[in-house]
Order: C-alpha cells, then sequence, then structure tokens
C-alpha cells in the first residue's frame, strides 16, 4: 500500500532542484580547483565506517549526530559520517605514510542525527582541507588563509575572522590541578558563558587564588586585538604553555593582519568548541546575514595516533550548501547555451549534435509526440538546415519575433523533417486537439506580432 504524501523529506532532508544544483557544483568545482593550486589532493573516504572510527579523538556532541547501525556481513556497529575529518587522518595516517607534509582536501554529504537549531538541515555538504606533518603557526595561517581565499571565491562581503586557542585552558586547568570531574564542569560553565555559574563553581574549588582569578576572567578577554595585550596581564602569573599558547595566537593575528589588512579580528579565549578534539588555536568565520559560522577549524594534533601514527594536523571545512544559498544572489553562473535538434534519422544531422557536445556545449534533441517547444526546455538556439543543406545553429531569439516574417510551410519542414511538407492546419490541428481546427493566419498571428496580419504564403515563400 503507497503511503500517504510519498513525495514527504525526512525533516532537515533536502532534494536539489536543477537550479540549485548547477550553482552547487558549480561553487564545489571551483573550491575543488583552488584547493588544487595550493597543493591539496582530493580524496573521497566512505559514507559509512567503523563507528570506532568515525568516533576517533572526537567528543560526546560528534556521538550524538552520528547514526547508528548494525552491519549485516559482520555484526559490528557502524555510523553514517557526521564528520569526514577523522576519515581523512586515517588516510594519511594508515595509508599515505608520507614523512613530509601531506595536504588533503574533501567535499562530500554528511548526515546529522539532529539539526542545527539556525540552519535545521541534517544533511550539509561537508568541504574542507586539512594539513599533516607540521606544528608551526605556518601551517596554521596556511590553512586560515586557504580558508578565506575560499569565502572569497563565493563573493561573500563583511567576513569576520574569530580566534581562540583552546591550549589557554588545557593550561590552566593543568596548572590548578583539577580532576577530571571538576575540569568537566568548567568546561560546561564556560562554553555556556555563564558568568555567575562560573563564579560559584570557582567558589567551590580548593585551588590557587591566582589561577581562580584567571579562570574567571577567561570569558570576559573577548574583542579586538587590544585583548591579547589584556590577556597577557592577566596571564602574567600563569605557566609557560599558557604564554606560549598565547604568543602564538598574536603571531598568527599579526602574520593574517599583514596579509589581509580589511579583515576584521576579534579573539576569544573562551571559545572552547571542540575542547575535546582541537589541540591549539581555533578559529571561525563570520558574516553579519547568518548567526552562526559559516566556516570553521583549527589544529588538532596527533588524531592519527589510534591509526598507527600521531602526525600533527591543521584544517578547516564548510558547509557548501549553506555557502552556495548565501551567495546566491552575489556569485553569477555562467549560463550555457542549449541548443535544440529535430528528431530525425539523419546521419549528417548527428554527426553534427555529436561535433557540438564535443566542443563542451549542449545539444538537447526533441523527441516524437513530446508535448512543449524548444523554450520551453530552456533552449536558446536550434539546428537547421541552411541552403547549402548544412546543419547550422539559429538563435531561437530571431523566431517568432514581432514584425518578422514566418517562413512558409514547406519552408518551416525543412528545418523539422527536410523534404517533407506539414499537413494542411486542419491536419496539424488534429495531432494538437483532436476535432479543434487551427484559427486562420490572420488569428494566429495576432499571438506571435498583435496587430500585424501574416502575409500571404506566396509573400511569405
Amino acid at each position: 500500500m503507497q503511503q500517504k504524501d510519498s513525495w514527504l523529506l525526512p525533516e532537515g532532508i533536502e532534494e536539489i532542484l536543477p537550479e540549485d544544483a548547477k550553482h552547487l557544483e558549480n561553487l564545489r568545482s571551483r573550491f575543488l580547483e583552488l584547493f588544487a593550486s595550493w597543493g591539496y589532493e582530493l580524496v573521497i573516504p566512505p559514507f559509512i565506517d567503523f563507528l570506532d572510527s568515525l568516533l576517533t579523538g572526537s567528543g560526546h556532541d560528534l556521538e550524538l549526530q552520528t547514526f547508528k547501525l548494525t552491519d549485516q556481513l559482520s555484526g559490528e556497529m557502524l555510523g553514517v559520517r557526521a564528520d569526514m575529518t577523522p576519515q581523512v587522518a586515517r588516510i594519511d595516517a594508515h595509508n599515505l605514510k608520507h614523512e613530509w607534509p601531506t595536504r588533503l582536501c574533501y567535499v562530500g554529504t554528511i548526515l546529522h542525527t539532529r539539526g542545527d537549531p539556525l540552519e535545521k538541515t541534517r544533511s550539509p555538504m561537508q568541504c574542507g582541507a586539512e594539513l599533516y606533518g607540521h606544528a608551526g603557526q605556518e601551517s596554521d595561517i596556511e590553512v586560515i588563509r586557504l580558508m578565506l581565499e575560499t569565502l572569497a571565491m563565493t563573493g561573500l562581503q563583511n567576513v569576520h575572522l574569530d580566534l581562540g586557542h583552546v591550549g589557554i585552558y588545557r593550561a590552566l586547568a593543568e596548572q590548578a590541578g583539577l580532576s577530571n570531574s571538576q575540569e568537566s564542569k568548567l568546561f560546561n560553565v564556560l562554553q555556556r558563558k555563564a558568568r555567575p555559574e562560573l563564579r560559584e563553581l570557582m567558589d567551590s574549588y580548593d585551588i590557587d587564588p591566582n589561577l581562580k582569578n584567571m579562570l574567571l576572567k577567561l570569558p570576559e578577554l573577548n574583542g579586538a586585538k587590544e585583548i591579547i595585550a589584556k590577556a597577557g596581564d592577566v596571564f602574567a602569573k600563569a605557566n609557560d604553555k599558557v604564554k606560549k599558547a598565547l604568543s602564538d595566537l598574536s603571531a598568527i593575528a599579526e602574520q593574517l593582519a599583514l596579509r589581509f589588512p580589511a579583515l576584521p579580528i576579534s579573539f576569544d579565549l573562551a571559545e572552547l568548541r571542540g575542547y575535546h578534539y582541537h589541540t591549539g588555536v581555533v578559529f571561525a568565520a563570520f558574516v553579519p546575514t547568518i548567526g552562526r559560522e559559516i566556516a570553521r577549524g583549527g589544529r588538532y594534533d596527533n588524531i592519527g595516533g589510534v591509526f598507527g601514527r600521531a602526525r600533527p594536523a591543521t584544517g578547516f571545512s564548510a558547509d557548501l550548501k549553506l555557502l552556495s544559498t548565501l551567495n546566491k544572489q552575489l556569485y553569477d553562473i555562467d549560463k550555457r547555451e542549449l541548443i535544440f535538434a529535430p528528431y530525425l534519422d539523419d546521419a549528417d544531422l548527428n554527426e553534427r549534435i555529436r561535433e557540438i557536445r564535443t566542443q563542451q556545449r549542449a545539444v538537447v534533441q526533441g523527441l516524437p509526440g513530446q508535448t512543449g517547444t524548444p523554450e520551453d526546455m530552456g533552449c536558446t538556439a536550434m539546428l537547421e538546415r541552411d541552403n547549402q543543406r548544412n546543419w547550422v545553429i539559429t538563435s531561437l531569439a530571431s523566431v517568432n519575433m514581432p514584425g518578422v516574417a514566418q517562413p512558409s510551410a514547406s519552408v518551416q519542414s525543412s528545418a523539422i523533417a527536410p523534404g517533407i511538407a506539414l499537413p494542411p492546419a486542419s491536419v496539424q490541428s488534429s495531432a494538437i486537439a483532436p476535432g479543434i481546427a487551427l484559427p486562420p493566419a490572420s488569428v494566429q498571428s495576432s499571438a506571435i506580432a498583435p496587430g500585424i496580419a501574416l502575409p500571404p504564403a506566396s509573400v511569405q515563400s
């Protein structure tokens, strides 16, 4: 029995129709060309994988977002990828095994059990780039630059960059000697930026007063570049790990400001998204028109250890679908000419169609008995025979134009089926609407060129 409303889709799952699909594919191909020009090689991880592999190095949030199923062959737990980054890390660590820096990129659909509160979609198209095998600031800067160049390619305006460093919080928690339970509670409060709860929690912890004050000040350390100097004062009595993380963050921001002088850069030292995953600098890009990041990334060293080889790593990712909708009005897609060809058993016509298609031009061939005109199908030109009996491309803009005389039936027929005259109007009408004769030429012409009657056939010919 057919389900009622069987055309409905699950919540957060979308179909992409031709125009949007064309726009999305155009953006995807341009991104991959950009990545390739920076030396990033494309990899295609599997859509379904062993659950343990998919959740490597990730936190509880990613596990909740992963669809799980049992493999009918092995009995093992499988998952539908909710993030491609662990899979790409496995490719670097286990399959490629390079000793030098490796640059990889990817694009593909991922699936989430729950949609983003703002965007609602559960099937983003994740695209991104990862750099493995280098632990310095230079690789972080390269990845951020590539992210910004990617966003610039979309035509988006007013992109804003937010920088943070999870190593600062991690080093402070380590210096304070917090237990796993204490650190977990503190992490949850800082994620929510709940300052009253933070003070209450700090009052319950028996830790050094200086460290307590640093942790209380952490949510206040967000804003423009002067935050770095303020953080230096706040963390004056912190350990060397904290100072090194702050120094790295400052150096990265300075280099980015030199390369992108018009780019607004802000800092948020209490930004702990991906804390269980990232190990160093974290970053995100925003635009004023949407209340969430449009791209994000960071450093996540040693994730490959589970796959047999720990490597430093940094990278970024974005939702291609989101970027496609944001830039739709800003980014012009090349309009491809579509040529209509009649349906004929004609060797010359078939060869001409094949020749045109090899030139990366599109030809759609009519089908016997089909409804709709070439214009209905989006065609802008058609193949016709010229006076030398050669098949040539003619613009449809010159056909049925007001004030332009229409060819006689015998001439019209040569474009559709050479050598075959069209039947009289009364016969033609039976094929269009049985039992209804077509109106006289003078009446027909009013629909083509109002107020202008077509000349007699003898004059037209």
